[in-house]
């Protein structure tokens, strides 16, 4: 028990010095708009599932999780890199990684944002040099 109250202590302490150290800047609407893009894109997937912490979350859950991941962490997201590494990718309080469970098979949240993060900015890279 005492171990425990250690640990927790010792997170919430650590977790205030790293608040203070990590450089807050304010969100600009590509960024806003690019999170939003990867949120929707879990939003809409047909049949697919979102395993957080060894439970099974609907496609909606999963996105309103998300939403709700981004807004607790206010101004220490400022790009949709640091929403998928920070938000995306793992459980904030037991650790474990996020997974996707598609009808084709299982992908690691992180992987599955990070190729809809670059297939976003190749549309919007086609778009300006048309």
């Amino acid at each position: 028990m005492k171990a425990a109250k250690y640990v927790i202590r010792l997170t919430c302490v650590l977790g205030f010095f790293l608040s203070l150290t990590c450089a807050a800047y304010p969100m600009n609407d590509t960024e806003k708009a690019k999170i939003e893009y990867l949120i929707s894109s879990v939003s809409e997937l047909k049949g697919a599932k979102f395993i957080r912490n060894g439970s099974e979350y609907d496609t909606a859950a999963a996105a309103k999780h998300l939403r709700r991941k981004l807004k607790s962490a206010g101004d220490k997201i400022s790009t949709a890199e640091e929403f998928i590494e920070y938000c995306a990718t793992r459980s904030s309080i037991s650790g474990e990684p996020y997974t996707i469970k598609l009808q084709s098979g299982f992908i690691q949240s992180g992987a599955y944002f990070r190729e809809k993060l670059k297939s976003y900015t190749g549309k919007a890279d086609r778009q300006k040099s048309s």
